[in-house]
């Protein structure tokens, strides 16, 4: 039987589909088209929240569970993603010396792109070597307004805490 719930958001940047099991959020990824948003289940609204708030500028860390399924590695990566900051960036060279493994910097960036949990694991704060936006599923344009918009947010703190 399969249990897995799906809702959508709409947020400043498009859609996104979020699916969620018993267990917690599964994926979350941006979709190009428009859904008629329908009643949410249960196990989604606290997500629907969260992102509600990060996209208001009042949330910096998400607390919903997750279910995540992947390799090893793949799990090694995503989870050094939840490890950087709000409102910063780091290279790949960076993330794959965080890991462990700085020769593994094409299997850190393929394990960055199959991210199923954009936005919450923020791949969208991994950068090119040479400081340039690169690599980023949901379309650069949507990496260069998440970077931008944590980094108001961020800037505004330092001034209003």
């Amino acid at each position: 039987m399969n249990t897995n719930q799906r809702a959508f958001l709409g947020t400043p940047i498009g859609f996104v589909e979020i699916d969620c099991t018993g267990k917690g959020i599964r994926s979350l990824e941006f979709i190009n088209f428009k859904v008629r948003i329908k009643r949410t289940p249960a196990c989604l609204k606290e997500c629907k929240d969260q992102l509600r708030e990060y996209f208001e500028g009042a949330r910096r860390q998400f607390t919903v569970p997750l279910d995540l399924e992947g390799s090893p590695f793949q799990l090694k990566v995503w989870n050094e993603l939840l490890k950087i900051p709000y409102g910063t960036t780091i290279t790949y060279l960076e993330l794959a010396r965080r890991i462990g493994d700085i020769k593994a910097l094409r299997a850190v960036g393929g394990a960055n792109a199959t991210n199923p949990l954009s936005i919450i694991i923020p791949c969208h704060r991994v950068i090119g070597a040479d400081g340039k936006l690169v690599g980023y599923g949901g379309g650069l344009w949507r990496k260069k307004w998440l970077l931008e918009h944590e980094y108001a947010f961020a800037q505004r703190d330092l001034f209003y805490d």
